[in-house]
């Protein structure tokens, strides 16, 4: 089994491939992805933490995705497929005026789509040079890449609909509609695939450039999947759905202090006794599929592999769920014994404490947010050596933005309190929980980007249950990590052994 070191402390940053600058409207894996593995060396951190790469399905959310292998083809790089002759510099004209701070989705599709097409069309009819390595890429995704293209397909075929509103004979894989499909549609087919071969291509040089940098990546696999993918079209029988093709249950969680009703989160639920019949195949093939491109694969809401809450697929609110034990002991089992993988558990929330068995078990870390240990002081004397602690993630106000609204949460006092912990009389208050989290015990310390570049609410990067434009927009400006911030990691570094 292959973790995390216990033995050297380290620390790294988080920062989405969609948030890194750049000329053409979001962030790209190509030459301003090295640049940014070149400063994190700078710094002397060891990780870089992504968020999902794959393909979204709806409100741009990396979390909600047409496949659970597909990857993002908006974040291939246009100045690559220039270097490798699949397009000229002329077919990017005009360039659109992209605001350098927020993603602009909708103008960025519009333009970049056609320029991917073409790029994919002069790869299949105008190079040859690549033609081997591309059916051989074809050949060891087949178990996803074929059945993936398809669907998107069919889906244009069918004006967008979810895959259960499809004619009959779509939703149900009838064989013959299937082939005549796969027939008459070749060419789209097949552009879909090339796209898909591009990412790997241009991945793979970014990955062979952060081991060569001596920078680990950091990957992330939400647990659920989206109803409307791939993945559940064709694999209907590993999932809890009607005679319909419509979910029987919906994921969430209960009601808590934060929210009376509970939360609902919508994906299908896993028919596990189907899984354990099939040896894990599935998740077997989704983790080894992920470690080709990552080297730690952080398990978002890890605590649904001991129980989750499950609530009827028609409630508009979370409270008539109940739990139900999950098969995460018999995966992991699996996992463990056919890959060779390297987890962090996403372990926040009510079930921590029957995830935490589970995770003791196949010595995996936990992860620990400083935000939310002020809250409960103990947890701050408490925390595991054996833990991934984060100033804040994706889901949390920044460091700055968080501390402007604790007068709502906390009393003056406590204020005072936590000021005094921090040291705010002499520090600021990024710099202060940057360096309060590389002295603490744990092992492994993540900060999101926002933190070391001292910004405020405006820069979060999602707002849970809330669809917004500002959601999964924000971007570093181009030059805004200065060479004194990274001095300044670079420094704390150091001088709390973490080098």
């Amino acid at each position: 089994m292959k973790t995390l070191s216990k033995h050297r402390k380290s620390s790294g940053v988080l920062l989405h491939i969609t948030s890194l600058p750049g000329p053409y409207g979001i962030g790209e894996i190509g030459n301003e992805a090295k640049k940014f593995i070149d400063d994190l060396s700078l710094m002397n951190q060891r990780y870089w933490q992504i968020l999902p790469t794959n393909h979204p399905e709806r409100h741009n959310s990396p979390y909600d995705t047409n496949s659970a292998f597909a990857q993002n083809p908006f974040l291939i790089s246009l100045d690559s497929l220039i270097e490798d002759g699949y397009i000229k510099s002329s077919d990017l004209d005009p360039i659109p005026k992209f605001n350098e701070q927020r993603v602009e989705f909708e103008k960025l599709k519009t333009w970049k789509y056609s320029i991917l097409k073409k790029a994919a069309t002069n790869f299949l009819y105008h190079n040859k040079k690549d033609l081997k390595r591309y059916n051989q890429f074809c050949i060891a995704q087949d178990f996803w890449l074929n059945d993936y293209a398809l669907f998107m397909v069919i889906k244009k075929i069918q004006n967008k609909k979810d895959w259960s509103c499809w004619e009959t004979k779509y939703k149900n894989l009838d064989q013959d509609l299937i082939a005549n499909t796969r027939a008459s549609y070749e060419n789209e087919i097949e552009e879909i695939k090339v796209l898909q071969y591009l990412f790997s291509k241009q991945w793979k040089s970014l990955k062979a450039h952060a081991n060569k940098m001596e920078i680990k990546l950091i990957g992330d696999i939400p647990i659920y999947i989206s109803f409307n993918s791939a993945d559940v079209w064709t694999n209907q029988a590993l999932f809890k759905l009607d005679e319909n093709c419509k979910m029987q249950y919906q994921s969430g969680v209960p009601p808590d202090y934060f929210m009376e009703s509970g939360q609902l989160w919508g994906h299908p639920i896993y028919d596990w006794q189907k899984h354990q019949d099939s040896k894990f195949k599935w998740w077997l093939n989704r983790i080894d599929y992920t470690m080709e491109y990552v080297d730690i694969v952080r398990v978002d809401h890890f605590n649904g592999f001991a129980k989750y809450w499950e609530v009827p697929a028609k409630d508009i609110n979370a409270t008539k769920g109940k739990w139900v034990i999950a098969k995460g002991k018999e995966l992991l089992e699996q996992v463990f014994k056919h890959n060779n993988v390297n987890l962090i558990a996403e372990d926040l929330g009510e079930a921590s404490a029957d995830a935490a068995i589970l995770r003791n078990e196949y010595d995996i870390p936990g992860m620990s947010i400083l935000q939310f240990s002020f809250y409960e002081p103990n947890d701050l004397k408490d925390m595991e050596e054996n833990t991934v602690l984060y100033t804040g993630t994706h889901d949390n106000d920044t460091s700055i933005g968080w501390y402007g609204s604790l007068n709502e949460k906390l009393t003056e006092s406590e204020i005072g309190l936590l000021n005094n912990i921090l040291e705010l009389s002499s520090k600021e208050v990024n710099w202060s929980m940057i360096e309060y989290s590389f002295q603490s015990p744990v092992t492994t310390v993540i900060v999101p980007i926002q933190d070391i570049l001292g910004l405020g609410s405006d820069a979060r990067m999602n707002t849970p249950g809330t669809i917004s434009n500002k959601n999964w927009s924000w971007r570093m400006a181009p030059d805004e990590l200065k060479d004194f911030m990274m001095k300044k990691v670079k420094n704390i570094t150091q001088r709390t052994n973490r080098a």
